[in-house]
C-alpha cells in the first residue's frame, strides 16, 4: 500500500509557475497565520510530508468533499494517521498533483486560499482544476484543512 511520501514522491503533473499575487510577493505584508499556510504548501511543493504535518495539529480535521468517497478521499479524517492515510490513498487515483494557491485571504484564525492545482491521471491526462482551501489555525497549528473543489471535474479527470 502506498505511503504518505509516496503521494509526495508521485510523479509530478506538468507545473506552470503560480500566478503572482500582491500577497504573495516578497515584501507582501505577512501574519504567523499566513507563514504557517505558506509553509504548508512549501511543504507540499517539495513533497516533505514530514513538514506539512508540523504544520497541522495533532488533532487536525482533514475534509474533502463527500463526492470523492468512491475513491477513499471523501469526508474526513483525523489526527496526523488521518492524514498519512489519505495521502498514501492519492497516488492510487491519481498520477500526480502541483498546487498552485494563487490568493491567501486571512480573517482572525481562517486562512482561505484559492489557487489551482495541476492534476494528472493515472494514465497522464493532466487538467488545471481550481480550488478552494479554508484553514482554521489555533496555537500556531492547522486544526482544521477543508478542501473545495468540483467533484464532478475531478471524476471525469480520475476516470480519464
Amino acid at each position: 500500500m502506498p505511503t504518505s511520501e509516496d503521494l509526495l514522491q508521485a510523479r509530478p503533473a506538468p507545473v506552470q509557475e503560480p500566478v503572482p499575487s500582491a500577497d504573495t510577493a516578497p515584501d507582501a505584508p505577512t501574519s504567523p497565520n499566513l507563514e504557517l499556510i505558506r509553509a504548508a504548501y512549501q511543504a507540499f511543493h517539495r513533497r516533505d510530508a514530514e513538514a506539512l504535518l508540523d504544520v497541522l495539529a495533532p488533532d487536525v480535521r482533514w475534509v474533502h468533499p463527500d463526492g470523492m468517497s468512491a475513491y477513499d478521499l471523501g469526508g474526513t479524517k483525523h489526527g496526523h494517521a488521518g492524514v498519512r492515510s489519505f495521502l498514501s490513498q492519492v497516488p492510487t487515483v491519481l498520477g500526480g498533483m502541483r498546487l498552485e494557491p494563487q490568493e491567501f485571504v486571512e480573517a482572525g484564525d481562517r486562512v482561505v486560499v484559492f489557487g489551482v492545482r495541476n492534476v494528472t491521471s493515472v494514465r497522464g491526462r493532466t487538467e488545471r482544476l481550481k480550488f478552494v482551501h479554508s484553514w482554521t489555525l489555533r496555537d500556531g497549528k492547522a486544526t482544521v484543512m477543508e478542501d473545495i473543489f468540483d467533484t464532478v471535474l475531478f471524476h471525469q479527470l480520475i476516470e480519464s
